[in-house]
Parts: structure tokens; sequence; C-alpha cells
């Protein structure tokens, strides 16, 4: 498999070990030194992308590798008001699209656990439910998207919560999300339902990178022979 690597960060770089280690070849890296690579002549020659940027960034990169027409696995957080419109241009180009907040095999189970767990306590009123998200200080959007997804599902199952915000929650249909940046922290992300007599608690921590990096690069190997939206929950059959 031939990638074109779109953000040559950290991530980038622990994408690019993972890729080279399972035997694929890194055959582009576009950072913000050579952003005008990003064009037909120079992505004609991967199969697949793989895209970790920033908010601001995401979505032209998005639409350019759709026009493009290479197959995009994106794991840039924070632009998803430009969703509707990315999924819309993906379907009329006929394009591959796999995006997920998070790549992680761990973090993909423990939403699974998360959505199980909101439907077990969505009748017991008397546990309140917060969330603590903690990442380093170059992490650029608060809350993290994967903080975002975690919400969305305790949302979909504890009809007492009706929002989400990143500050002290005001009322008991806001659900809290408190968001820490300190070095150094992959990233940490704990949901605690709490009562006068007790305190339930799930957590998920992130050692390194590698986890995210591997789970991008096997959305790539899944997105080579593939046409339509996906997310991790098909990369893993979940």
């Amino acid at each position: 498999m031939k990638i074109a690597l779109i953000g040559y960060g950290k991530m980038g770089k622990a994408i690019e070990s993972i890729a080279l280690e399972k035997g694929h070849e890194v055959v582009v890296t576009i950072d913000l030194n050579n952003a005008a690579d990003l064009n037909k002549d120079h992505m004609s020659k991967a199969d697949v992308a793989i895209e970790f940027t920033g908010p601001h960034s995401a979505f032209g990169n998005v639409m350019k590798c759709l026009e493009i027409g290479v197959p995009l696995v994106c794991g840039s957080t924070g632009w998803l008001e430009h969703w509707n419109e990315a999924k819309s241009f993906c379907e009329k180009q006929n394009g591959t699209l796999i995006y997920a907040s998070n790549y992680s095999i761990g973090v993909n189970l423990f939403f699974e656990l998360n959505t199980r767990l909101a439907k077990l306590m969505s009748g017991y009123p008397e546990y309140n439910v917060v969330m603590e998200e903690i990442h380093h200080t170059q992490k650029k959007d608060a809350p993290s998207g994967t903080a975002i997804t975690l919400a969305e599902q305790v949302l979909a199952n504890i009809p007492s919560k009706k929002i989400w915000v990143n500050h002290p929650a005001q009322n008991p249909e806001e659900l809290e999300i408190i968001s820490a940046r300190i070095d150094p922290a992959p990233g940490t992300h704990k949901i605690r339902y709490a009562s006068a007599v007790d305190d339930i608690e799930i957590i998920h921590t992130a050692h390194n990178r590698t986890g995210f990096a591997g789970g991008a690069v096997l959305a790539a190997e899944f997105a080579i022979d593939k046409k339509g939206i996906f997310g991790m929950k098909d990369v893993l059959g979940l």
C-alpha cells in the first residue's frame, strides 16, 4: 500500500513508523512547508491518504482529497461543522472517506462500553454524570473530538441531559466536560456517575500515540477497496 501523509508532525511520524513496519510505503508527506503539493500530480502516487492536521486546515484537505479521488482516512478533529458538506461531496464524487474522532482500538472499545453504561444508568437519576479529558498542551481543540463523541453517546442515552458544555454546569440538563491540558499527556478520558452513596467511573488512558497511529493504518488498509463513508465501527466490525 502506498500512503500519502497529510500532516507530518508527531502523529504523522508515528503513523509512518507503523506503516513501514507493516511493509507499506510512504510516497508523499505534506506539512505546512509544502502544502501546495496536495495536488493531483503528487497524490496520484498514493493508494490512500491519511490526514492528521488541525481544525483550520482539515476541511480543506478533506475536500481536496475527495476532489482528486484518493481514498482518505481523516483523524483531525474540530472541523465537523462542515461534516454534512464533506459527506455530500464524497457521495457526489463516489469517493471514500473514513472519519473517526479517535482511531485507537482501545478507545473504540471504550466507546462501546460508554454507550452500554449510559443505557444502564438511564434509569437511575440519582447519579449525576460528569466527564473529564486531559491532553497535552499542543492539543488545539477543547473539548477533544473523543470527548465530544463520548458526550454525544451519553446525551443519546441519559434523558435528563440535553446538552454538553465545556464549563461548570449551570443546570442539571447540562453535561459538564472538564478539559485540562498538561504535558506530557497523550490522552485520558473519564466518565463519572456520582451519587450520595457511591461513584461509578470508567477511564481510558493512552500511554503513547502508538494505538492511534496503528488504528489509522488499519483504517487505511480497510479503505483501499471501498467506496463510501465509514467509521472505526466499520473498520473493526463492531
